[in-house]
């Protein structure tokens, strides 16, 4: 047996292992030689499961996305040489007419690259393909949809499951040629059978008529081809009655069917009948017939951009900020010479800066009410990078908007945003902490007080109040000056919750106001926070489980892991008894104590926070659970 006839005889059981054995056809079928030689009845179908062809789907995707991968680069004749043989192979062997099979070979790069990566080792590719072919048949559909334009990611999905011949599906091969012929190009036509694979199950004559009626309407065939692929469901069911109202609305208005045409991008699919809405809503909000036309006329994107979902967004985020109608179509009256879509994302990335730089809603709502063109027009920069730029805070920004929302159009992308000078208001500001700072005790000019007015927030009137109210809750201004030396940032609460942390420290937790000198931070912590780690400290502390004498620092400013570690499962009951003092502190809170326990807490004494009595003992400090 010669070199070839061994290669042919192994690629015939190859060949008969992955079609016949796996799609589970008849051995009877086949009569085999001990030459290689096979014999192959006409008309045969491969009839495959669906697991099987999932399978396959994921191996074309793997093949490409490997090709891909590796980057494997044929050269321009090597090509040729499988187009040729490609072309050879549907048209001679498979009866293919020859500029359909001339146009697969040709336009189906990823396919012929696979074909190229099954035989790149050999001499001769011509020659290899056409044997590769010869024995293991391709599914014709692939090729075949990706000539019309589709890519292998958008056409696996859309193979057929039980065929793998052209010719077996002859009203697909039918109704693409009616397309064909109408003058729709080729690789147009995958869009088409993506969006309404209706169309190629037609029967014979059927898609014709069906073009025919939208002749009678007046419309070139020309028109029609672009009508059809911009919008391909208008080729199901009877003539589409919204896109027939929509081009009669736009005559109406004195529009040109070749100016309606060249607002449809290529690529994008038209919904007629969102469009046919949009114009009957302008209506209803006040516009005339004349209005209308002019404001189609001068911003088409206004019905074409995303078939008018543009605008009804628009709409609608006006609507919602208080707009009324007849402001709505006045809007769109004066509308500026930019993309719908454009304005919608400008207006929204604006209310995003105004929400991130704290301005009321109410404020906000003003300034898009009385500045919507203006918002819609500006494609700011980042908040952040506003902040930094301009030197200010949040505050001053907020108030220099309110003042003069024109500022924003200075602050756009591309724009280059200097400093803002120091207002007078900063300057008094900056005054008054350094005399606050002054009477504290610090030297002037120091490099301590230049880093104290950094970390102070707040002008010199607001630090003094908060620095009194310290004072006046029983301690001496020596003791308050050295906190504030050691924790500078309490003063940058408000005075209120200065006033409510300290009550909450002396008055319910029962500590003395002196135990504040020397934890001074206590102030910057969450009274939650201070109260859950003295409750456990103290519960702890009566097991004799910590040392007694800690201070409160060391309790409660470590952090959450080094106290889990050190208190609560140092001992046995440790994560039981934080479960009790959760649920006790938010009893005292007014929350409902859950009565069911965990089955696996057991008895233990339950802690009791400083000022609040047990549950039903007003006097005992401990209650058994």
């Amino acid at each position: 047996m010669t070199h070839l006839g061994k290669l042919r005889k192994v690629a015939i059981l190859n060949w008969v292992s992955s079609n016949i054995l796996e799609n589970h056809l008849g051995s009877s079928k086949w009569t085999f030689w001990q030459t290689g030689a096979f014999h192959m009845p006409q008309n045969p179908r491969y009839y495959r499961t669906k697991g099987t062809v999932l399978a396959e789907e994921c191996e074309i995707l793997n093949e490409t996305s490997s090709a891909n991968s590796k980057n494997v680069k044929f050269s321009r004749a090597s090509r040729n040489e499988a187009q040729a043989a490609l072309l050879d192979y549907l048209h001679s062997t498979r009866s293919i007419q020859f500029i359909d099979a001339e146009n697969m070979s040709r336009n189906s790069p990823s396919f012929l690259e696979k074909l190229l990566k099954r035989v790149e080792n050999e001499e001769d590719i011509g020659r290899s393909i056409i044997r590769l072919l010869r024995y293991h048949p391709i599914n014709e559909f692939e090729p075949f949809f990706e000539s019309m334009g589709l890519k292998p990611s958008e056409y696996v999905p859309l193979l057929p499951r039980d065929l793998m011949f052209l010719s077996d599906d002859e009203l697909l091969l039918e109704n693409f040629h009616v397309l064909c012929n109408y003058g729709i190009a080729r690789n147009k036509i995958g869009k088409i059978y993506k969006e309404a694979k209706e169309i190629f199950l037609y029967d014979y004559g059927v898609l014709s008529s069906k073009l025919q009626a939208y002749e009678e309407l007046g419309l070139s065939q020309s028109t029609i081809i672009k009508f059809i692929v911009s919008s391909p469901y208008l080729l199901i069911g009877n003539v589409n009655v919204e896109f027939v109202q929509v081009l009669e609305k736009l005559k109406s208005f004195g529009m040109e069917i070749s100016w309606i045409e060249g607002h449809l991008l290529e690529g994008i699919t038209y919904n007629w009948r969102r469009m046919l809405g949009l114009l009957y809503l302008f209506g209803k909000m006040g516009c005339s017939e004349e209005q209308l036309a002019r404001l189609t006329i001068k911003h088409p994107g206004i019905l074409f951009e995303g078939s008018g979902d543009r605008t009804l967004s628009l709409i609608g985020f006006l609507l919602k900020f208080g707009y009324t109608v007849d402001q709505v179509c006045l809007l769109f009256l004066e509308f500026p010479q930019i993309q719908v879509g454009k304005f919608v994302s400008n207006l929204r990335q604006c209310f995003l800066f105004l929400n991130e730089i704290d301005m009321e809603i109410t404020e906000i709502g003003k300034i898009v009410r009385s500045h919507t063109l203006l918002l819609g027009s500006c494609n700011l920069k980042k908040t952040n990078s506003l902040l930094s730029n301009l030197n200010v805070g949040k505050k001053r920004l907020r108030r220099l908007i309110e003042e003069n929302p024109q500022e924003l159009k200075n602050w756009v992308l591309g724009n280059r945003v200097y400093p803002l000078p120091e207002s007078g208001e900063d300057l008094k500001s900056k005054m008054q902490k350094s005399k606050f700072l002054l009477g504290l005790g610090f030297v002037e000019n120091s490099e301590k007080m230049k880093s104290a007015i950094k970390v102070f927030r707040g002008n010199g009137v607001e630090l003094q109040e908060r620095f009194d109210c310290i004072v006046k809750a029983g301690l001496n201004q020596k003791d308050v000056f050295e906190m504030i030396k050691v924790s500078p940032q309490i003063l940058n609460q408000k005075k209120e919750v200065i006033q409510m942390k300290i009550d909450f420290v002396v008055n319910d937790l029962g500590y003395p106001i002196s135990s504040l000198v020397k934890f001074p931070s206590c102030l910057s912590y969450k009274p939650q926070r201070v109260e859950l780690r003295l409750s456990m400290y103290n519960w702890l502390k009566d097991q004799g489980a910590v040392d007694p004498k800690l201070s409160m620092s060391t309790v409660v400013a470590c952090s959450e892991k080094i106290f889990e570690k050190d208190y609560i499962n140092h001992h046995p009951n440790g994560p039981q008894g934080r479960y009790l003092i959760v649920k006790l502190v938010d009893s005292h809170k007014g929350k409902a104590l859950q009565t069911q326990l965990p089955t696996a807490v057991v008895p233990m004494a339950l802690p009791v926070v400083a000022g609040y009595p047990p549950p039903g003992n007003a006097h005992a400090s401990t209650a058994t659970v």
